[in-house]
């Protein structure tokens, strides 16, 4: 008996604080010729995709502002997708840089969502604080502070665009493993082994990002073979995931804290990547923690 072919639907969740183009990315998505839905309340989400058949791609835009939005009902709702083998589910997260956000608040003269009888600030830091773990589950990342309309625009199509002309884009992390594996990885490296900026005074308070931390880093013995065989790694490896069809790809860097080496290692191999023409987005899962004051675990 020939074995039957399970079609997928495919299905992103567009989500991120307000005035971050999340909008702008549903209407990309939409003349890409997903399904798209804006500002659907989750309880009617729910009951629309379990009644749904596998067809044309959807695009569903969740707004944190809704009523009956939470943070623990869209995780809930994304791993639900996850474990059904009709549904190839992408979690889109747009953000953007409190001050580019702040700006743009000013220059619309609108109140923020979160903070109509207080100042724009507050309702920035409010509003990311509740999607924090959302963006930390995100399986696709785009900052807009650096974007006009037009330049999102590319990022959503370089993600998103239809089988034939997508790109691969590749997703490199750091993180700590006192917190644990960050979701959805495909590829993890332990960066432990390396010499611990942590033990110098001098470079304590700093991070990865910091130019006399990664001169630390890779002063270690073992960094440049370490380094040069991933790089070697995923240079093979990326032209035959973009083959079979993978969208995207998440790799991620680990260390004790997630602040130094791990830090250092992923800025590294995101910059080679990006110089060799890859889509290459980076994310630093415990120093955005550190920028919006949450207390670690």
């Amino acid at each position: 008996m020939a074995e039957q072919v399970t079609t997928q639907q495919r299905i992103v969740l567009v989500t991120g604080p307000s005035g971050a183009g999340r909008s702008t990315a549903i209407h990309v998505l939409e003349d890409l010729g997903f399904e798209a839905i804006d500002n659907l309340p989750m309880g009617l989400l729910t009951r629309l995709l379990d009644g749904a058949d596998p067809s044309g791609p959807m695009a569903l835009g969740i707004d944190a502002r809704n009523r009956d939005f939470s943070t623990i009902g869209f995780i809930e709702l994304a791993a639900k997708l996850g474990r059904m083998a009709q549904v190839d589910l992408t979690v889109l997260y747009l953000d953007c840089n409190d001050d580019v956000l702040l700006r743009r608040y000013s220059e619309t003269r609108r109140r923020h969502p979160f903070a109509q009888d207080a100042s724009p600030e507050t309702g920035i830091q409010q509003e990311k604080e509740l999607l924090l773990p959302i963006r930390e589950i995100a399986d696709s990342l785009i900052d807009t502070s650096a974007l006009n309309v037009h330049q999102l625009r590319e990022e959503v199509e370089l993600w998103f665009a239809p089988q034939g002309g997508r790109h691969l884009a590749v997703s490199v992390e750091s993180f700590s493993y006192k917190r644990g594996l960050p979701r959805g990885l495909d590829m993890v490296f332990d960066c432990r082994f390396l010499a611990n900026p942590y033990w110098r005074p001098e470079l304590r308070a700093e991070d990865g990002r910091n130019a006399d931390v990664a001169a630390y880093v890779q002063s270690d013995g073992n960094y440049d073979a370490f380094f040069d065989r991933v790089v070697d790694l995923l240079i093979v490896l990326l032209p035959a995931f973009r083959a079979e069809g993978k969208a995207h790809l998440s790799v991620a860097f680990g260390c004790t804290g997630g602040q130094h080496r791990s830090v250092a290692v992923a800025e590294a191999v995101a910059k080679t990547l990006a110089e060799a023409g890859q889509q290459v987005s980076i994310r630093h899962r415990e120093m955005e923690r550190r920028s919006l004051n949450v207390r670690p675990d």
